[in-house]
């Protein structure tokens, strides 16, 4: 098959397309916030409704980090027996 001949079948563009809306795009207009590492996350349409920017939503990610964290921490202690020796020992008593 030659390459310069157009094939309907090899067309995987949907017909429905309107060329002419496509055109105007930046080509790299992220790379630079890709190259510094910033990763870019689509909101689901409810959640950008209640979020006016992308502070607002680091804000309450971060907020969310900082209950979790405290939670999980507690969780993390170890727990001895009352008369261990390592219960003692996080008191500050010694044996």
């Amino acid at each position: 098959m030659n390459n310069d001949t157009y094939n309907e079948m090899d067309d995987e563009l949907r017909p429905e397309y309107d060329l002419s809306k496509l055109k105007g795009g930046v080509r790299g207009k992220y790379v630079q916030r890709y190259k510094e590492g910033t990763n870019l996350i689509l909101l689901a349409p409810d959640v950008a409704e209640v979020f006016k920017d992308n502070e607002s939503v680091n804000e309450a990610l971060r907020l969310l980090i900082k209950i979790a964290g405290e939670k999980y921490a507690k969780a993390a202690q170890p727990i001895a027996p009352a008369d261990s020796h390592y219960s003692a020992s996080l008191r500050g008593a010694s044996r």
